[in-house]
């Protein structure tokens, strides 16, 4: 009984059949392993794709490169920080009010001529510190209006040739 014999053709089926299942079995699991790793919220594969879950924080970074919005995105964050990049003093008397993309002129509205003047030597220190903030180039001009007022009224108490509040606006 000690004798070896030799596999004929069936024997030799069922031997590579059985193989074949113990390793279909360990794929098997393998792949059960894999779908319980997804479905517990890790990777999406061995590798990060698209479906993998992203911060919010980058998804919007993402949309909004991809959508082109960078500059109106970076005007918009100057124009809700303004205080913190020209100083209180600046943001109490003037406030931006209009960014035109194309021709990249940031337009600010000031509460006094004496503000704009001083808005208006300061132009060049504000435009380099908004592309400090920007990006180089975003912000061009600063174009610099004085008070919104009332429109002019003619009376009979006018002076001829007055321009009444505006006087003092050249």
């Amino acid at each position: 009984m000690g004798e070896e014999r030799e596999l004929s053709g069936v024997d030799l089926a069922r031997v590579a059949l059985r193989a074949a299942k113990e390793q279909a079995r360990q794929r098997g699991e393998q792949v059960r392993e894999k779908r319980e790793a997804k479905r517990h919220g890790l990777r999406s594969g061995a590798r990060a794709d698209g479906r993998d879950p992203v911060p919010l924080g980058a998804a919007l970074n993402r949309l909004i490169t991809e959508r082109g919005w960078e500059a109106p995105a970076a005007v918009a964050g100057v124009m809700g920080r303004w205080p913190q990049i020209v100083g209180p003093d600046i943001a109490a008397h003037c406030a931006p009010e209009h960014f035109d993309e194309a021709e990249a002129i940031l337009t600010v509205r000031c509460d006094s001529t004496a503000w704009a003047t001083q808005l208006r030597l300061l132009a060049r220190q504000l435009v380099a510190r908004l592309n400090h903030e920007l990006g180089h180039g975003t912000v061009r001009v600063i174009r610099v209006l004085g008070p919104a007022t009332a429109q002019r009224r003619y009376g009979r108490l006018r002076a001829p040739g007055s321009q009444g509040p505006r006087d003092t606006w050249g």
